[in-house]
């Protein structure tokens, strides 16, 4: 009787073998797929209330207000993609902003300076509220790379006060490069 179930089991155990070794899982191929903020290209121009760019305002933006600008510190900073050319032709930058009238009520006029890849451009003083756009040429030399950064400086800003506890220096509701 034993010889028997022996033998009976042994087709068995075979079969089980084999079949096992049939089933054997096969390692899956994994796609690893990157995030939206690893493939995000960056854009030459930005528009500081646009999510997408949000990334390159780099340091010194407050947040969105009224779905359309944004408050400054008093140092800012942007990362923007040269246009096509700019490391030949150079480029020109374009700061879109506004001066609300308590800030030239408060600091009587206001400058603003910026640098870009350590190039410093010339400077700009605003002593009346209202709407301005700061457009520089930029050289040829400052374009190096897929990525500049542009630095801004005030040289004054309201500071923080009981209703609002922000540095507030100028509106921003757009920066970048336009080709020469």
């Amino acid at each position: 009787m034993r010889r028997l179930i022996g033998i009976s089991i042994l087709p068995l155990a075979l079969a089980l073998l084999v079949g096992a070794a049939g089933c054997k899982r096969r390692p899956q191929k994994v796609e690893v797929q990157a995030t939206d903020e690893e493939t995000q290209d960056l854009e030459t121009m930005v528009h500081v209330a646009d999510p997408r760019g949000s990334l390159q305002l780099v340091r010194g933006f407050h947040d969105v207000e009224q779905s359309a600008w944004r408050w400054t510190m008093k140092k800012f900073s942007v990362t923007l993609r040269p246009p096509a050319g700019a490391a030949q032709n150079g480029a020109t930058l374009q700061l879109k902003f506004a001066v609300p009238d308590p800030v030239i009520e408060r600091l009587k006029d206001i400058t603003l300076v910026a640098k870009v890849q350590g190039v410093p451009l010339e400077a700009e003083t605003c002593r009346k509220p209202g709407e301005y756009t700061y457009t520089r040429d930029v050289p040829a030399r400052a374009f190096s790379g897929d990525a500049v950064t542009v630095d801004f400086a005030l040289d004054k800003v309201l500071p923080p006060s009981a209703s609002d506890n922000r540095e507030l220096g100028i509106v921003v509701s757009s920066v970048g490069f336009e080709a020469k």
